[in-house]
């Protein structure tokens, strides 16, 4: 490739990026009601492959999208404005432990210095980053009949879709094949990662409802929406719940609580998953990190909560293509090349 070619591509990606962040209002509310679409598709084409009316099994897919909207904005929805009101206090709290253990560092002969400890070490970072995301994604529900109708016309336009498609490319059935399998092959991957981030949350939530925990619900919602980010969501998802069991209940409850998350999201994701998802999905370390700080660079909060969705998409693009397939080798994972 020419340099040339190489310094207009650049330019190219500097500025479909910049447009993207200026257009984040418009861009982030019709994502999420992409997302959601894709895994509301798979359970309107099994209604309409036995036989239920387009209409009506769109329908059931609506009413079932708003029925646990609604739900979900019941039960979290206070806990949601309670925690962002006593997020003050709990930093305090945080603060004022913090400064306990530091001082009993000093009492063994360690020497550290405090100001330095607790602006490097701020737990309480966690807890308004937790906040951060909920409330952001709190902002974008509002646009609720925005979305709704997003999701309504996608799902009404992906059964007709294909035809359209192959109207326009003028060939027989088998030029569809490629961006058939690249359909399926995200559908699959969203409808997979979506049920077991809801037996991650269902799980997390019952665990620290039997430890006691405060605000339960919403730490499994956190758990839910972030395990769309393996590894480093599953982190992020803990601390805040493990600290609030540390200044609520104590330490012991803490580990516990600790030792909950681990148990859970290692069977999920090291043993349930793999059973159903197709290992060829799979992306590095780096590249999640660097696709979580870019996308919520770019579009926020939201942006944070599908950004390896996103990835992902991109990456089964790019393995539909040869000539492109190279790129989507790279942001696989060190074993991608022995699978395949």
């Amino acid at each position: 490739m020419k340099t040339s070619q190489i310094l207009v591509t650049i330019a190219s990606f500097i500025v479909i990026v910049a447009g993207i962040r200026a257009a984040e209002v418009i861009l982030v509310p019709f994502l999420l009601a992409a997302f959601i679409a894709i895994i509301s598709a798979s359970p309107m084409f099994w209604l309409q492959k036995k036989g239920t009316p387009t209409w009506l099994s769109l329908l059931i897919v609506i009413l079932g999208v708003l029925l646990i909207g609604l739900l979900m904005s019941a039960m979290v929805g206070t806990s949601v404005r309670d925690f962002s009101k006593d997020l003050p206090v709990y930093q305090a709290k945080l603060k004022i432990q913090t400064t306990a253990i530091i001082a009993w560092l000093d009492t063994t002969g360690i020497d550290i210095s405090r100001p330095a400890l607790v602006e490097i070490f701020d737990p309480g970072a966690a807890m308004n980053l937790a906040a951060t995301v909920l409330n952001g994604l709190g902002n974008v529900l509002a646009n609720t009949f925005l979305i709704l109708m997003t999701v309504i016309f996608i799902l009404l336009e992906a059964s007709s879709f294909p035809a359209k498609l192959q109207q326009i490319l003028g060939g027989p059935d088998s030029s569809l094949i490629g961006f058939e399998n690249f359909l399926d092959t995200v559908k699959q991957y969203m409808a997979i990662k979506t049920w077991i981030s809801l037996g991650t949350a269902t799980c997390i939530t019952i665990w620290l409802t039997l430890l006691g925990v405060d605000y339960s619900l919403l730490w499994g919602l956190l758990a839910f929406l972030l395990n769309y980010v393996p590894a480093i969501g599953s982190i992020i998802a803990a601390i805040p719940a493990v600290l609030l069991a540390a200044m609520q209940i104590g330490p012991g409850t803490a580990l516990l609580t600790a030792g909950g998350y681990i148990t859970i999201n290692v069977l999920m994701e090291n043993v349930i998953e793999p059973r159903f998802m197709g290992k060829g999905l799979g992306l590095s370390a780096l590249v999640i990190f660097l696709s979580l700080t870019f996308w919520g660079w770019v579009l926020g909060p939201v942006g944070m909560l599908l950004s390896v969705p996103l990835t992902i998409t991109a990456k089964i693009a790019l393995d539909s293509r040869e000539d492109t397939k190279w790129i989507a080798l790279l942001l696989g994972p060190e074993t991608q090349s022995t699978i395949q």
